[in-house]
C-alpha cells in the first residue's frame, strides 16, 4: 500500500504542476495579444536571445554538420553510396539536427538566464513591487521574453542550417575529396522548401517552450538562493525534455505522409 500511495502522490503532483503550467501558459498567451506593448523590453530580449546566441548556435551546428559528414562517409562507403552524403547532410541539418541542437543550446543559455533572473526578482520581492506599481508582471516580464524567443528562434535556426550545411561542405570537399560544384548542385537539387520550413516551425515551437519553462520556473521560485538554483535547473531540464518530445510529435505531423 505504501508503494501505491507513493505512486498516487507522484501522479497528483504531476497533475498539479501540469495544471499550474497550463494556466501560466494561458495567461501568457492572453496578455500577448493585449495592450500595452513594452517594445523596449521586447527589443532588449530580442538582442539577448537572438544576437548573443548566434556564436553558440553557429559553433554547434558547424561541428554537427562536420561530424555528420564524417559519419555518413563512414557508413555509406560500405555500400558505395557516398554520393548521397550532400543530400543526407542537408536534410539532417534542416529537418532535425539544426532545430534540435539550436533549441537545446538556447535552452541551456537562455532558459537558465530567464529562470535565474525572474527567480531572483521573485525572492527579492521585485515582482511584488511591480504589482504594487500597477504594472502587470506578465506583460512586463513574461510576454517580451516569450515573443522574442518565439520570433528569433527561427532566424537562429535558419542561420544554423546554413552554417551546418557549410560545415558538411568543408569536410566533404577538403577531407573526403568531393567536387565542390557537384556537392553544391546536389544539395540544391534535393533540398526542398518544405525541408527548411519544417525546421523553422519546430524552432518557433522550441522558442515558446524555452521561454515558457524559464519564465514559469523563475516566476514561481521560492526559498532564497537555493530556490533560484533549483528553478534554474528545472527550467533547463524540463525545456530540454519537452523539446525532444515536441520534436518527435512535430516530425510525425509534418512528415506523416
Amino acid at each position: 500500500m505504501k508503494f501505491l500511495a507513493l505512486v498516487g502522490r507522484t501522479f497528483l503532483r504531476f497533475l498539479e504542476a501540469t495544471g499550474r503550467f497550463s494556466l501560466f501558459a494561458w495567461y501568457t498567451l492572453r496578455h500577448t495579444f493585449s495592450l500595452p506593448v513594452y517594445w523596449r523590453q521586447i527589443g532588449r530580449q530580442a538582442v539577448d536571445i537572438g544576437y548573443y546566441s548566434l556564436p553558440v548556435v553557429g559553433l554547434t551546428t558547424l561541428f554537427t554538420g562536420m561530424a555528420l559528414a564524417l559519419q555518413m562517409n563512414a557508413g555509406f562507403s560500405r555500400f558505395d553510396a557516398a554520393n548521397a552524403i550532400p543530400t543526407v547532410v542537408a536534410l539532417g541539418i534542416t529537418r532535425e539536427l539544426g532545430p534540435v541542437m539550436a533549441g537545446l543550446m538556447v535552452a541551456g543559455r537562455i532558459g537558465a538566464a530567464i529562470a535565474a533572473e525572474l527567480g531572483t526578482m521573485r525572492v527579492t520581492e521585485q515582482i511584488d513591487a511591480l504589482v504594487t506599481l500597477s504594472v502587470n508582471p506578465y506583460k512586463y516580464l513574461v510576454v517580451p521574453r516569450f515573443l522574442a524567443a518565439t520570433l528569433l528562434m527561427p532566424l537562429l535556426v535558419l542561420i544554423g542550417d546554413i552554417v551546418g550545411i557549410f560545415g558538411g561542405f568543408l569536410v566533404s570537399v577538403y577531407m573526403l575529396d568531393f567536387n565542390a560544384s557537384h556537392y553544391i548542385t546536389q544539395t540544391w537539387e534535393y533540398l526542398e522548401v518544405h525541408d527548411v520550413t519544417s525546421g523553422l516551425w519546430k524552432a518557433s515551437a522550441f522558442g515558446m517552450i524555452v521561454a515558457l519553462m524559464g519564465c514559469y520556473n523563475g516566476f514561481n521560485s521560492k526559498g532564497g538562493a537555493q530556490g533560484v538554483g533549483a528553478a534554474t535547473t528545472n527550467a533547463v531540464v524540463s525545456a530540454c525534455i519537452l523539446i525532444l518530445i515536441t520534436n518527435y510529435l512535430l516530425t510525425g505531423i509534418l512528415f506523416a505522409s
